[in-house]
């Protein structure tokens, strides 16, 4: 009798263990079945609902980037238009500049045209004038004297005198008011300048009247007299 009561026991206790191993495999495939469950996009969506909640949960954070990004864009639109002011004021300087110039050069060549007939008129008298008594040379030197000053200072001012005979005629650099008829000179050539032309540095001040030579005309034939 007490052999059967052992292998009874020994029965049941294979029997229980039996049914722990069976609950033992339930619960791995349970819990293999919920790790594979939970993919990276589930995690990934599971960080961003936190994220959300966390904003949810704190505006004032929110509102501060908000701000930031706010003052952020007006920096660069207060820096691009500072760039623009900078850059519109140094061509309104240089602009400014130009003109500038420009009007000082324009007064300068409009005083220097005005006082180039009196320089004409001291050219004049010294080619006309001949002094035949010592007093005469007296007034005739005192004269040339301030007729040298001013060529003096016209020269520092940048103005020098043209020297047109013998050139060919320009007509950026002189006018023709006379032509004459010869065959020692190639035509167009200045004969002679009757009103001196001067520069202003590199450009023309005022051109000069001048001479011009022309071809000779062919001479007349002259037909023989018919008598009757």
């Amino acid at each position: 009798m007490v052999d059967e009561d052992k292998q009874t026991e020994i029965s049941e206790q294979e029997s229980n263990t039996s049914a722990e191993t069976m609950n033992l495999n339930d619960n791995s495939e349970v819990n293999a079945q919920v790790v594979s469950a939970s993919s990276p996009d589930e995690i990934t969506g599971e960080e961003n609902a936190a994220t959300a909640a966390v904003d949810q949960g704190h505006p004032e954070l929110a509102e501060l980037t908000a701000q930031v990004e706010s003052l952020k864009s007006q920096l660069e639109e207060r820096t691009s238009q500072y760039i623009r002011i900078g850059a519109d004021f140094e061509n309104f300087r240089k602009r400014t500049q130009k003109e500038k110039e420009e009007i000082e050069q324009k007064i300068k060549r409009d005083t220097i045209t005005e006082l180039l007939p009196v320089v004409d008129n001291f050219e004049r008298a010294r080619s006309q004038i001949k002094p035949q008594t010592d007093a005469e040379m007296t007034i005739h030197k005192s004269y040339q004297s301030v007729y040298k000053q001013m060529v003096d200072t016209l020269k520092r001012l940048g103005v020098s005198a043209m020297r047109s005979e013998g050139s060919p005629f320009d007509p950026n650099f002189h006018e023709a008011v006379m032509r004459e008829p010869t065959d020692e000179h190639p035509e167009g050539t200045v004969l002679e300048e009757l009103v001196r032309g001067y520069f202003l540095g590199d450009r023309v001040l005022r051109h000069a009247l001048v001479k011009v030579s022309a071809a000779p005309e062919p001479g007349e034939t002259s037909e023989p007299n018919l008598t009757e």
